[in-house]
């Protein structure tokens, strides 16, 4: 269990390193100013970070789903293989989706190739003469896959890990709000 929560937080600790760097870099100097292909690398890491996060909360959905609804087979269900595939899965899947877009962007006709600015997630489009079809369809695509899947997916469990605790007794509706409360919590922020 612990495994998920020191992933999201190498994930977070990743994320700010997208940004930071060249951020300070931009405050020293006189101009901001990003290339396309700086903005390009920036945008594949910022959204490949940030797009694993859900993964990641949906990896440790299961994994209280597990703890709490089938204690008795955790350890033959939660193995280190499963865990690690989990892992890999998480950060390799949206690694994945935003290369398809980062590609494809890199491939398209620009107007302009400087970035007036600091930071650069979505600018990346504003540069490009013509919006691509495929970008657009893979950003859909992305979203489904990233985003309402493992929502849909985080309340399925939860409710079901209610349900159970609600039928149990006492002490185990509070080990199960032990448990899963910080995880929701850090949900809710999302």
């Amino acid at each position: 269990m612990y495994i998920f929560i020191a992933a999201l937080l190498l994930n977070s600790v990743l994320y700010s390193t997208t940004m930071y760097p060249k951020l300070l870099i931009d405050f020293l100097s006189e101009k901001q100013v990003t290339t396309y292909s700086t903005c390009l690398f920036q945008f594949f890491l910022f959204y490949t970070l940030g797009g694993s996060e859900l993964p990641l909360l949906t990896a440790m959905a299961y994994d209280r789903y597990v703890a709490i609804c089938k204690p008795l087979e955790y350890q033959t269900i939660m193995t280190k293989t499963t865990v690690s595939i989990f892992l890999v899965l998480a950060w390799l899947v949206p690694a994945c989706h935003i290369a398809v877009q980062a590609i494809a962007s890199a491939e398209a006709k620009l107007w302009d190739s400087n970035i007036k600015g600091i930071f650069c997630n979505n600018a990346v489009y504003t540069l490009q003469c013509q919006r691509s079809r495929l970008i657009t369809v893979f950003g859909v695509v992305s979203l489904l896959d990233l985003v309402i899947l493992p929502m849909l997916f985080i309340v399925f469990t939860y409710t079901t890990i209610f349900i159970v605790s609600y039928q149990s007794c006492k002490e185990i509706r509070k080990k199960a709000a032990e448990t899963c409360l910080p995880h929701l919590l850090h949900c809710s922020k999302k």
